[in-house]
């Protein structure tokens, strides 16, 4: 199945945001700079193009050459409901949490399932969630 794939441009940190993002979500990361394709619009060393590999998020990112805006949203959330277990979910929100904003804490919805949304130091704006019955599973196992 064909799905958009998020490429981000970064204003000067693509290698530390790519970095970071394989960390949190336990994906490679493969980086090519400018200086690799032949590039002078920015430093030898900025990432021309970078992506997360073998892992369950895809993203692309680079950073932005001298006429590329860089990463400014509003109104946009990348979305992580159900995409793991909710343990697996709830340390992501973690981790994104760091250094970043906590815009609505992971917690039980009234609708009865649980969801959070985090913009995290990068400036990506993430909603994470998960059905309330499996929230109950995954505390049962923890006990």
């Amino acid at each position: 199945m064909t799905h958009p794939t998020p490429y981000i441009h970064f204003p000067g940190t693509a290698r530390e945001a790519l970095t970071f993002y394989g960390d949190v979500f336990g994906c490679g990361v493969q980086v090519r700079t400018y200086a690799d394709f032949g590039r002078v619009d920015g430093p030898a060393e900025a990432v021309a193009h970078g992506v997360l590999r073998d892992g369950p998020v895809a993203l692309f990112g680079a950073d932005a050459g001298a006429e590329e805006p860089p990463l400014r949203t509003e109104g946009l959330m990348l979305s992580l409901l159900g995409a793991a277990e909710p343990r697996v979910l709830r340390e992501w929100f973690a981790r994104l949490s760091e250094g970043g904003r906590v815009v609505a804490e992971l917690e039980a919805r009234g609708w009865g399932d649980f969801d959070g949304e985090v913009i995290d130091r990068y400036g990506l704006h993430w909603l994470l969630g998960f059905q309330g019955d499996e929230a109950d599973e995954d505390v049962e196992d923890e006990q």
